[in-house]
């Protein structure tokens, strides 16, 4: 007969020629989809299993394909834009206000702050880059751009990942400068400034 088997999901017990084996789905499908379907393989004469029929994908209720139509889809990738949209316009309506803030007060100009007002507006332009890709890329929504090849997706993709790449290089010149402050105890840090500056912007 077949001999225990494990699928990556399920155990299988010993089977003999010919037996149909019947199995409940893993229980941490039937948590995520509240679905008790039951999966089946057959143990062949050639003492071979044969494949889990229906799938997981139809039996514990993960087979998007029927399930979910276009307009569900549709609906999902919507409402998760919203969320996003909404996230990235608070957090840039945070960071103007920081700032503001950083800018009107005289005793928060120093380096640190200086370094720090550069990381929001990396921050901003990422968001802005967002807005901007979304605009180009979903405003024809019958229409791919990427797949066309235009200059505007080009330009909003391109602008995209410079924000993205600038974000990150500011988070390590926060960390460089962190790492100068604790290794040149007695060196001015004013000297720095611009080095900074050309490596997160450039």
């Amino acid at each position: 007969g077949c001999t225990r088997d494990w699928d990556g999901l399920t155990c299988w017990p010993r089977a003999t020629f010919g037996e149909v084996v019947k199995v409940p789905c893993p229980r941490f499908f039937e948590e995520i989809t509240n679905i008790h379907g039951f999966l089946q393989r057959n143990c062949t004469q050639e003492a071979y299993w044969s494949e889990p029929f229906p799938p997981y994908t139809v039996a514990c209720g993960f087979d998007e394909g029927s399930s979910k139509g276009p307009e569900d889809q549709k609906s999902y990738y919507s409402a998760f834009w919203r969320v996003y949209t909404a996230g990235y316009a608070a957090s840039v309506t945070s960071l103007i206000t920081a700032l503001i803030v950083f800018a009107a007060f005289r005793k928060f100009h120093c380096t640190r702050n200086y370094i720090h007002m550069h990381l929001f507006v990396s921050f901003i332009l990422r968001a802005v880059a967002v807005f901007t890709k979304d605009a180009v890329l979903f405003a024809d929504e019958t229409m791919d751009h990427c797949l066309m090849s235009t200059v505007s997706c080009k330009a909003a993709v391109a602008f995209f990942q410079f924000s993205i790449l600038a974000n990150f290089f500011w988070l390590l010149i926060e960390g460089i400068y962190l790492q100068t402050l604790l290794l040149l105890t007695f060196v001015s840090d004013k000297q720095y400034v611009w080095w900074f500056i050309s490596t997160g912007w450039g």
